[in-house]
C-alpha cells in the first residue's frame, strides 16, 4: 500500500511540474525597451536645455623646433592678434649657419654635376668615334660618376628645404585671429619642440555643448530660430545654430552632445566656461518635415542578414506588440538617417535592441510611463 501510494504521488507531482512548466512558458516577460514616436516635435517644443559656452577656436601654440626663447612679451595674456602675426620666436642663429651650410654645399655639388656631365659626354663621344681610344668600362664609370652627382644635388635640395622649413619654424605666428589666454613658459627659457607656449582661442564666435536625450535627437531636424540665454546676461537671447551633432550617446545619461555655435555679440563678451540655456522658439510643421522625410536614430533601422530590405520596429502604444516594417531609407543626416516611406509622424519604432526583438513581442516603452 505504501509503495502505491509513493507513486501516485510521484505521478502527481510529474503532472503539476509539467503543468507549471507550460504555464511558465506561456508567460512572456514583458520587455522595457528605448523607443521614440517618429515625426513628434511636441518634445522639444518649449524644452531649453542647459549648456556651457566655449571658444569656437582654441590651440595650445607650440615651436616644430628646438631653442632658446628671444621673443616673448610679458603682458602677452589678454592681447589679441591676427592670424599670421608673430607671438614669439626662437635664436634663429643656429638654424641660419645650418642653412648657409647647406647652400654652399649645394653650390659646390652642382658644380661638380656640371663636370660630371662634360667628363661623361667627352668619353661617350671618344668611344663613338674610335672604339679603341678608350673603353665601354670608362664610359660607365664616367655615368655613374654623373648619376652620382646628381643623386646628391638632389639629396642636399631636400636637406636645405628642411633646414628652410626649420628656420621659418623658429617664429611662431597666429593660425587664426585670437586673444592669448595661458603663457606657458618665460623668455629668454629654453623650448624644447612641441612644448606648449601660449594658448590661443578664438572669440569672434561661440560654441555651446548642449545634451539632448536620445528619445529627442532625431527631432533636431525640425528646430528653427535657435538661441541661447546665458545666465550672466538673462535678459539677452542669441540666435544660434547647430554646428555639430555627437553620433555616439553617453552611457551614462543616453543623451547626445550637440553643439550650437553663435557669432559674439557687440553689446557684451561671453567668455569661455559661461553657463546657459538653449531652446528652439520656433518648430518646422509636421507636414514639411513629412514632406522631407522622417528623421530616426541610425540605430533604429536594420537589414536581416538574408535579405536586402531595411526594416523596423513599429510599436502598438494600446498593446506594446512590435512588428517589423519595410522602409525605404534615405540619407544620412547629421541627427540620423531619413526614412522617405513606410512611416508615419506619430508613430512609435525602437531605437535600441532591434536585433534581438521578434514579431509580435511585448515590450514597455521606457519613455511612455516606464523608467
Amino acid at each position: 500500500m505504501l509503495r502505491i501510494l509513493i507513486s501516485f504521488l510521484m505521478a502527481s507531482s510529474v503532472v503539476l511540474f509539467n503543468a507549471c512548466s507550460k504555464e511558465a512558458e506561456k508567460a512572456e516577460v514583458i520587455r522595457p525597451i528605448r523607443a521614440i514616436k517618429v515625426g513628434d516635435i511636441t518634445g522639444l517644443e518649449g524644452r531649453s536645455f542647459p549648456g556651457r559656452a566655449r571658444a569656437a577656436q582654441e590651440v595650445d601654440l607650440s615651436f616644430r623646433v628646438t631653442g632658446p626663447l628671444i621673443e616673448l612679451a610679458n603682458d602677452i595674456v589678454g592681447r589679441e592678434y591676427r592670424q599670421g602675426d608673430e607671438i614669439a620666436r626662437l635664436d634663429p642663429r643656429d638654424y641660419e649657419v645650418k642653412v648657409r651650410e647647406l647652400e654652399a654645399r649645394l653650390d659646390r655639388a652642382t658644380s661638380s654635376v656640371k663636370r660630371a656631365e662634360g667628363e661623361y659626354e667627352r668619353e661617350l663621344n671618344i668611344y663613338e668615334q674610335d672604339a679603341g681610344a678608350t673603353s665601354k668600362t670608362a664610359v660607365d664609370r664616367k655615368r655613374d660618376t654623373h648619376d652620382q652627382a646628381k643623386a646628391e644635388v638632389k639629396s642636399l635640395e631636400a636637406s636645405l628645404d628642411a633646414a628652410k622649413d626649420d628656420l621659418r619654424y623658429t617664429r611662431l605666428v597666429a593660425p587664426f585671429d585670437g586673444k592669448v589666454v595661458a603663457k606657458y613658459v618665460e623668455n629668454f627659457q629654453d623650448v624644447r619642440a612641441q612644448q606648449h607656449v601660449v594658448r590661443l582661442l578664438d572669440t569672434s564666435q561661440v560654441k555651446i555643448v548642449v545634451d539632448i536625450p536620445e528619445t529627442m535627437i532625431s527631432q533636431l531636424s525640425y528646430i528653427e530660430d535657435i538661441n541661447v540665454v546665458y545666465d550672466a546676461f538673462p535678459g539677452s537671447s542669441i540666435p544660434a545654430r547647430i554646428h555639430e551633432v555627437g553620433t555616439e550617446a553617453s552611457m551614462t545619461t543616453r543623451t547626445y552632445p550637440v553643439t550650437l555655435i553663435h557669432n559674439q555679440p557687440e553689446e557684451f563678451t561671453i567668455l569661455a566656461g559661461m553657463a546657459g540655456r538653449a531652446s528652439g522658439q520656433r518648430v518646422k510643421k509636421t507636414e514639411d518635415a513629412a514632406a522631407q522625410g522622417i528623421s530616426v536614430p541610425v540605430g533604429a533601422v536594420f537589414t536581416p542578414d538574408t535579405e536586402e530590405q531595411d526594416y523596423v520596429w513599429v510599436i502598438d502604444e494600446q498593446t506594446g506588440q512590435v512588428a517589423r516594417r519595410a522602409v525605404t531609407s534615405g540619407a544620412l543626416i547629421p541627427t540620423g538617417i531619413e526614412i522617405t516611406q513606410g512611416l508615419e509622424s506619430g508613430e512609435w519604432i525602437a531605437v535600441a535592441g532591434v536585433h534581438s526583438l521578434h514579431e509580435g513581442q511585448t515590450v514597455r516603452l521606457l519613455n511612455n510611463g516606464g523608467e
